[in-house]
């Protein structure tokens, strides 16, 4: 038996449309996400030759910065009420979860496509100029770490008809089955020393913070007393601090990305109750012309943007090196003074580079294709090789084969599903 949402809280506190404190939070995600990015980047030249290195490796800072700028948890509980409120309005509009699911692949995917076609043709255009092949290959790698977002975020959003029915029946067990698994999944590699086990995770910790995200959309978080939010906002820190002074976590939250951890769990809890606490704030905020600019911009380039940032860097990165190259003059050591004196300027520029990118190619995630004609079966094998696609660049490496191969069952998903426009968010 379906159980309907029926407090009065939930429909007084659910907006009609665009929730602008949700897409303004959205888009904030996005943003610290290129932040983070952009502040591990390290360039050097050493024996006249280019290096590249993570610039927050042994340091101190990326402990209180991933504090900030962990916000991956808080997308996915996002992505749970986007996901969960236009499922149900498509519902009521008589769609059904083929149609849904086959937008979400074209959302995804399209931009995907190209983008790591792009980027598998600069990879051949370095190796003909005569980049050294080690440097290419780097710059590869580099591309593909942040994709892990894109396959996982295609599962999840993929499984939200089934998931969000089983919430709509028993939401505590669904959820407590999740959280479960994903602590099971700790304690066993904990236990065993088989950090096989964390990558369990990549589908335990995500679905879990997406089925948050229903609670969110339910409007059952926003109608508990306001006591409660602060309690669980705060006990979920405290467990945190504690997980990371007795050593069950590693302080620096980046590390607990990969494989995911239940400490990302924790923080989602956190940072939804205070998104909840600040919603009517950031409403208000988000009404501010600069921050309606800001959001306005983001919004219908989300995707591009996460896509194109690590592009953007890898440019910049390699055009410092150039420079240094070419006239001598020495580059920032990392987490010098210098260094730490132009971040500002480098973060000023990997923004607006990152911004005249997807404005060019923001065009590719907007396109309206033609109805949706596929299958539960094409929709599901689409699916499935979007994903295959974007293991293949994370596990081997993006190199002009790989990410032919990848582009050509990118190519193929697309080619198995087809969008109702009406479905697109």
């Amino acid at each position: 038996m379906t159980v309907a949402i029926t407090a009065p809280a939930a429909s007084a506190l659910r907006p009609r449309g665009r929730d602008r404190a949700i897409d303004l939070v959205r888009a904030a995600c996005i943003l610290g996400v290129v932040v983070l990015h952009a502040m591990m980047v390290g360039v050097g030249v050493a024996g006249g030759l280019p290096s590249f290195v993570n610039a927050s490796d042994g340091t101190w800072w990326i402990v209180p910065l991933s504090w900030v700028l962990q916000v991956m948890p808080l997308f996915f509980v996002i992505g749970g009420f986007s996901a969960a409120t236009a499922y149900r309005r498509a519902r009521t509009r008589g769609s059904d979860a083929v149609a849904f699911v086959s937008g979400r692949v074209h959302r995804l995917l399209r931009p995907a496509a190209v983008t790591i076609g792009v980027v598998g043709a600069l990879l051949a255009v370095l190796g003909a100029a005569g980049v050294p092949g080690d440097l290419v290959v780097l710059a590869g790698y580099r591309f593909g770490q942040p994709l892990w977002f894109l396959g996982v975020f295609l599962v999840c959003q993929a499984l939200v008809p089934v998931l969000l029915r089983l919430h709509e029946r028993a939401p505590f067990a669904v959820i407590a089955i999740l959280a479960g698994a994903a602590t099971a999944m700790d304690v066993g590699r904990a236990v065993s020393g088989l950090d096989a086990l964390g990558f369990f995770n990549l589908a335990f910790v995500w679905l879990t913070l997406q089925q948050l995200g229903f609670f969110l959309a339910d409007g059952r978080i926003d109608a508990l007393p306001r006591r409660t939010r602060i309690l669980a906002a705060v006990g979920a820190i405290v467990a945190l601090a504690v997980s990371f002074a007795s050593g069950i976590h590693s302080p620096d939250l980046v590390a607990n990305i990969n494989p995911p951890t239940t400490a990302l769990l924790l923080v989602g809890v956190a940072h939804t109750a205070l998104f909840s606490l600040l919603r009517g704030d950031l409403g208000r905020l988000a009404e501010q012309r600069p921050a309606q600019r800001f959001v306005d911009f983001v919004t219908p380039r989300a995707m591009t943007v996460y896509l194109w940032h690590m592009p953007v860097l890898l440019g910049l990165a390699g055009l410092s090196a150039l420079w240094a190259l070419t006239t001598g003059m020495p580059l920032p050591t990392v987490d010098g003074a210098w260094w730490w004196l132009t971040r500002p300027v480098w973060l000023a520029v990997t923004l607006a580079t990152t911004a005249a990118v997807a404005l060019l190619a923001a065009r590719v995630e907007a396109a309206t294709p033609p109805p949706a004609t596929g299958s539960a079966r094409h929709v599901a094998l689409a699916v499935i090789a979007g994903v295959t696609g974007v293991a293949l660049l994370l596990v081997v490496g993006t190199t002009v084969v790989t990410a032919a191969i990848a582009v050509a069952l990118l190519a193929w998903a697309l080619g198995l599903v087809r969008l109702r426009h009406e479905l697109a968010i």
